[in-house]
């Protein structure tokens, strides 16, 4: 269902309530994420090794300078000897822990993005057409590309990060410890201002975070329908608009992500001050003569070079703060996508339909209180054709919505040969609904993919053939460069609009389902290929329910009845030559059409 079936009231209040942020608890969302980690255990295991040997390694370069330096006081020749291959050790050591916390950290994030970007697109599909209406297409588009990859961010980028420096600070404070734990301790009196610190920037960046996506999604929106429309941009001189309506969002989104630079900006340096004024502190009682007396020159060095080690790994954790923020104001919006509710398929029962349809005094309110149908009874006999006309707003498109469940009744009950619709499963319904709409969706594939699309795909290539046939679109296919196998570009736009009208007629006559749901079939054909397909169209209505919508009510002219809509109800309701005769809205429209 498109919004140009709704109301504009209705569309505007829908985008407004575009359920984007969520009020899921920060610890729930990052426990969450995390649960998406369990299949990756060994992975995670291989990574904690990884960086457990690299930590292990920052603890040894400090050894080696303690050994360097007390080898060099005592003039032991054979131990300086050792000095290259203990040099070249240690850093082989090291690689090997890098590259396995490194890849197998790498691993697991991929991983991750891949599964919550097919599971977001998996529950795209079963999404209701409600959800369509109220969130711009960007905004959607932004949650599957921007949002899935910011997410590692907070799971595996931070994990990461709090694994290997995490490992590195422990390993570094108890080699401190060991050596000399009175001064040590002092190391830990500035721990409570840095985790203040820390808590007043998550909350900073969570808020900038979240301004982040929405603007990028705003972004994306602009840039879909600059694309989408720039036929439009183009013919009516819209560059500058549009140009100066990204470039005030693309400002947002810049004045965004310059809060957190200076955010992270202040942070990082005062934690860094204020360990730095910890580790001054340090050495300046490891100066003192009654300290110096009891180690030796190595040692000391030994200690001292710990300490300065300590600083990159602290710097990184005051850092990865900004990394769970962003990654967690993702996951929210992620989550609020996968839990919003999906399309209720109510139906348990997979009749083989005949066409038969009632429409019972059925109603239809929208959100914002427009009435689209109101009391509409109707009955139509299986094989019979019902011409739908009015002006537009009479209620036709929400009649064909309702007859494929894209929405449901207010009041009033929709019967298929006697069974209430909403205990047909929806994929039985659909699978016997046949539909052409006015505004053609072809897909950037072949044209034998095109009309044989989704269920159709296993008829053989004589059977798409016989339907293009019949739609007068075989002729034109054979004189493209690979004939069925030709692709046709995004939204097919490299064939012509009558081009594009006949595939999808292939597509319907394909399906051959008993209900078929013509709305402006014939619109976007030029006047000979719409003689030619109403004469196909003819041919397939027969002993076919066939519901049409129409304006050009010559069109319609054979129609076994016509109903005249207005106000959500039907004003008249007879044969095209009763309708004439009775002098009424329908015989006043029929002269506008000649006028």
């Amino acid at each position: 269902m498109s919004q140009a079936h709704l109301p504009d009231s209705t569309k505007n209040s829908a985008i407004k309530r575009s359920a984007v942020p969520s009020n899921i608890p920060k610890r729930k969302t990052l426990l969450r994420l995390l649960s998406y980690l369990k299949p990756y255990w060994w992975a995670l295991l291989l990574t904690v090794v990884g960086f457990a040997i690299n930590a292990g390694t920052e603890i040894w370069i400090a050894k080696l300078l303690q050994y360097i330096t007390d080898a060099i006081n005592q003039n032991d020749q054979s131990k300086q000897a050792l000095f290259p291959l203990l040099i070249i050790l240690l850093f082989f050591v090291r690689g090997v822990g890098s590259f396995l916390g490194n890849y197998y950290s790498a691993l697991v994030s991929r991983h991750l993005v891949y599964e919550l970007r097919v599971e977001v697109f998996n529950k795209l599909l079963r999404l209701p057409s409600s959800f369509y209406l109220a969130n711009p297409a960007g905004t959607i588009s932004s949650k599957l590309i921007f949002d899935v990859e910011q997410v590692t961010a907070a799971s595996t980028d931070s994990m990461k990060t709090l694994i290997r420096d995490g490992l590195t600070v422990v390993a570094l404070i108890g080699f401190l410890l060991y050596s000399n734990w009175r001064l040590t301790l002092i190391l830990f009196v500035v721990l409570p201002p840095i985790l203040w610190l820390i808590r007043v920037a998550s909350k900073r960046y969570l808020k900038l975070s979240k301004g982040i996506q929405e603007t990028m999604g705003d972004v994306s929106h602009i840039t879909n329908e600059v694309i989408g429309g720039y036929q439009v941009v183009k013919n009516y001189g819209g560059q500058a608009y549009e140009s100066k309506r990204f470039d005030k969002t693309s400002k947002k989104n810049l004045r965004q992500g310059m809060k957190v630079v200076v955010t992270n900006s202040i942070n990082t340096p005062a934690v860094q001050l204020l360990m730095a004024i910890a580790m001054s502190v340090v050495v300046w009682l490891a100066l003192r003569p009654s300290v110096i007396d009891d180690i030796s020159a190595g040692a000391f060095i030994s200690y001292i070079a710990a300490a300065g080690l300590l600083s990159k790994p602290v710097r990184s954790l005051t850092d990865v703060n900004q990394k769970l923020q962003k990654g967690i104001a993702a996951g929210e919006s992620i989550f609020a996508l996968l839990d919003e509710p999906e399309e209720k398929n109510t139906g348990v029962l997979s009749p083989t339909l005949s066409g038969e349809i009632y429409l019972d005094n059925v109603s239809l309110v929208y959100p914002d209180s427009t009435v689209a149908l109101r009391d509409f009874t109707l009955d139509i006999r299986a094989g019979e054709t019902v011409a739908l006309v009015g002006r537009s707003g009479a209620g036709k498109s929400s009649l064909v919505n309702l007859l494929t469940r894209t929405l449901s009744t207010t009041s009033g009950q929709i019967t298929l040969d006697g069974i209430a619709i909403e205990n047909i499963t929806l994929e039985s319904l659909r699978s016997q609904i046949a539909m052409v709409n006015q505004q053609v969706v072809l897909f950037n594939t072949t044209v034998l993919n095109n009309i044989a699309y989704g269920s159709l795909a296993n008829r053989t290539q004589a059977e798409v053939e016989k339907a293009a046939k019949d739609a007068f679109a075989h002729d034109f296919i054979m004189k493209m460069p690979n004939g069925y196998q030709s692709e046709i570009g995004a939204e097919g736009l490299q064939l012509s609009g009558g081009q594009r009208q006949r595939l999808s007629i292939a597509r319907a006559l394909l399906k051959d389902a008993p209900i078929l749901i013509l709305d402006e079939a014939t619109s976007a054909l030029d006047n000979e290929s719409e003689y030619y397909i109403q004469q196909a169209l003819d041919n397939v209505m027969k002993d076919r329910t066939t519901l049409v919508i129409a304006h050009r009510l010559t069109t319609i002219e054979s129609a076994d009845r016509i109903a005249v809509l207005d106000g959500g109800q039907i004003v008249e309701l007879g044969t095209h030559e009763e309708l004439i005769q009775r002098q009424g809205h329908y015989a006043q429209m029929y002269a506008r059409d000649f006028e």
